[in-house]
């Protein structure tokens, strides 16, 4: 049961990338038109209905 499947870790690393916010020198770049992350996700709140099994 501890154990996680290497697909599933490897959807749950994938998030754990998108949640990011955006680098600072995108906001230079787009003179601060781009300042937040629209896909961003609340680990609390949002789930992500990943199965337990591959």
């Amino acid at each position: 049961m501890g154990a996680r499947g290497l697909g599933k870790k490897k959807r749950l690393a994938k998030a754990a990338r998108k949640i990011r916010r955006i680098p600072a020198f995108v906001m230079i770049r787009t003179n601060r038109r781009v300042t937040v992350n629209r896909r961003r996700r609340s680990w609390r709140t949002d789930k992500l209905r990943i199965p337990d099994s591959d």
